[in-house]
Order: structure tokens, then C-alpha cells, then sequence
């Protein structure tokens, strides 16, 4: 069996998990199997690497990776009691809505920053467009990814580059390349691995990179914490032995991640929409486990946050410091 048909086996694998979702919480603590959700993005590598290099196994873990169209859906379910957890590349703005709707819902054990230097966010359009700038796509059909975090922050990058009272379009991250190849839209607010699949198929390039750190942060360089991984309180509640080996195997994942990126690569195909081929040329976010984030960390992801608050989608503050898991 070759790697990228074991990969594939995956995804098959991570597909009929999908399929679980519909279980009740007490069938969930009928057992020990832990249900992770995830949005097919980049950013969630280490769970992808965890899966498939064993991490979880070795801990004497049942992990099962649970697909979603979008990081709303991951959160929703979360709420439900459907899944145990997130997985980084998970919205942290739908999860702080989740939070708001459900409170003590769950606690952050990783976040991934990124930055103009820690490549996640990005503006695309179409190979032989001639915009050269996001300001001069004013009047231009304007895409994002599904769910309140992207259509806002798609919106406020434009508003920040003059344009007013944009209209963004949601649309899976699964039609960004094919609706701009197809003239359907003008440029798109995304997430890798989106950016490097459209460039390498010759059909899209990158408009401008770090957006949300440059635009919305005020720092091109700042880390911004779009995505999280996540357990849920219930989870920390009910089984709390099986999640804090649950919490140690990811972070062990992570780590594996940091020192092996190049193989690490290897891990997105299967779980994204980037195949094997083209692994290689995907760059990679950072990731912050829950001990490692240091007071300008904090105050950088409580900005973040504050936006949300300061446009009225979030309904009264969220406090990030106390959404991080404290082990």
C-alpha cells in the first residue's frame, strides 16, 4: 500500500466519522472514543499528524478526526455535546460565540498565530486579474470562507482599504480556486492550503498575504490567533484523566510538527484539499500551546477579540485568559 493510498484511507476513515455526529452526549461517554472536530484547513495539522503518525494511539487514545463544512458547525456541535473538542484552524471567534451562547463551554489548548511571516490569511484573485491592490476591488464580487469570523474580518479589510459597505459572499473553502477561475468572483478572503493549490494549478495568485494581522491588529508582524484547538469543559469534567492524555498527545503532535515541517507536510493531504503532490509548497501557521502564550500574546488575541465586541457580534466581552486551559 502506497502512502498516498494509506492517506487516502484517511480520509475515508475521517468521512464515516463524520458520520457519528449525530450521537448523544451519553452515548458519547459510553466509551472512550474522543471525537475531534476540524475544518479542512491547513492550520490543523497537528491533529492531522497526530492521526496519522500515532501520537493518540501511543497515548492509548481512541481519537477520531469529525469533518465540518465550516468552524461554526465544529463550535455548534461542541455546544450540542456532539464532539469532545476543536482542532487548530477552528475559528476562534465562532468558538468565543459558542462560548458566549454556552457559557464555560471549553478551554483553549493550542492556538495558531499567523502573520505576513506565518503564512494563513490571504487575499486571492484570479491568475491574469489586473487588480493589483485591495483597494481597487471596489464594486468587484468579493468571496470569503463559511461563518461569521471570515465575512467579518473580509468585510473590515476592505473597509480598511477604503472600499464602504462591502458585500462579501460566503462561500466552502472547497469553491474559492474553481469560482475565480470560473469569473464567478472577483477575489476571495481565505486560508491556506487554498492560496498554494490555486497557484500551483495555474489558475489564482495572491493579492496580499498577513492580512488580518496588517489590517485589523495594526501590525503586519503580530501574531494573530485565528484558530484554536480546543477540549470542552464536559469533557475536562466527565473524563478528565482521558483528557489530560488527550491534551499531552496533541501537544506532543505539536511539537513533532515544529521540528519535522517538511515531513509534517505529508500529513495535509487526505484531510485537506491539497493532494500529495503539492504538499510541500503549503506554508505552515504557527502553533502556541496553552503554557506557552506570554502577556503580549494574550493582549494581541484579546484585540482580536474586542473587534467582535466593538461591531456588536459579540454579544459582552470575552476574556481570553480565562478561555486557556490551565492543565
Amino acid at each position: 500500500m502506497t502512502d498516498t493510498t494509506s492517506r487516502r484511507g484517511v480520509l475515508k476513515a475521517v468521512a464515516a466519522s463524520a458520520t457519528l455526529i449525530g450521537l448523544s452526549r451519553k452515548s458519547l461517554a459510553a466509551d472512550d472514543k474522543i471525537l475531534i472536530g476540524f475544518w479542512p484547513i491547513a492550520a490543523g495539522l497537528p491533529l492531522y499528524a497526530g492521526l496519522e503518525r500515532g501520537f493518540f494511539k501511543e497515548a492509548g487514545l481512541q481519537v477520531e478526526g469529525a469533518k465540518f463544512a465550516s468552524a461554526q458547525q465544529v463550535a455548534e456541535a461542541m455546544i450540542a455535546g456532539r464532539i469532545h473538542g476543536s482542532a487548530n484552524g477552528t475559528a476562534s471567534a465562532a468558538l468565543a460565540l459558542a462560548e458566549i451562547t454556552s457559557p464555560n463551554l471549553f478551554k483553549i489548548v493550542c492556538s495558531n498565530p499567523s502573520n505576513r511571516k506565518l503564512v494563513l490569511d490571504q487575499i486571492l484573485v484570479p491568475k491574469d486579474s489586473p487588480i493589483k491592490a485591495i483597494a481597487e476591488l471596489a464594486g468587484k464580487k468579493v468571496a470569503s470562507g463559511p461563518g461569521i469570523q471570515n465575512v467579518t474580518l473580509a468585510k473590515m479589510i476592505l473597509e480598511k482599504n477604503g472600499i464602504a459597505n462591502p458585500v462579501v459572499t460566503e462561500l466552502p473553502v472547497g469553491q474559492h480556486v474553481p469560482a475565480l477561475a470560473a469569473g464567478q468572483i472577483d477575489a476571495v478572503y481565505t486560508l491556506e492550503p487554498t492560496g498554494t493549490a490555486g497557484r500551483l494549478k495555474n489558475l489564482t495568485r495572491v493579492l496580499e498575504v498577513g492580512v488580518i494581522s496588517k489590517y485589523i491588529l495594526g501590525d503586519p508582524d503580530a501574531p494573530w490567533f485565528g484558530g484554536s484547538a480546543s477540549v470542552t469543559t464536559a469533557f475536562l469534567k466527565d473524563k478528565p484523566e482521558l483528557a489530560k492524555k488527550y491534551v499531552a498527545a496533541y501537544a506532543k503532535s505539536v511539537d513533532w510538527v515544529r521540528k519535522n515541517s517538511e515531513e509534517a507536510r505529508n500529513n495535509l493531504d487526505g484531510f485537506t484539499s491539497i493532494d500529495a503532490t503539492l504538499v510541500k509548497e503549503v506554508p505552515l501557521p504557527g502553533f502556541t500551546l496553552y503554557s506557552e502564550f506570554k502577556p503580549g500574546d494574550i493582549d494581541h488575541f484579546q484585540k482580536f477579540f474586542d473587534v467582535f465586541t466593538e461591531r456588536k457580534i459579540f454579544t459582552k466581552k470575552v476574556d481570553v485568559k480565562s478561555l486557556l486551559y490551565t492543565g
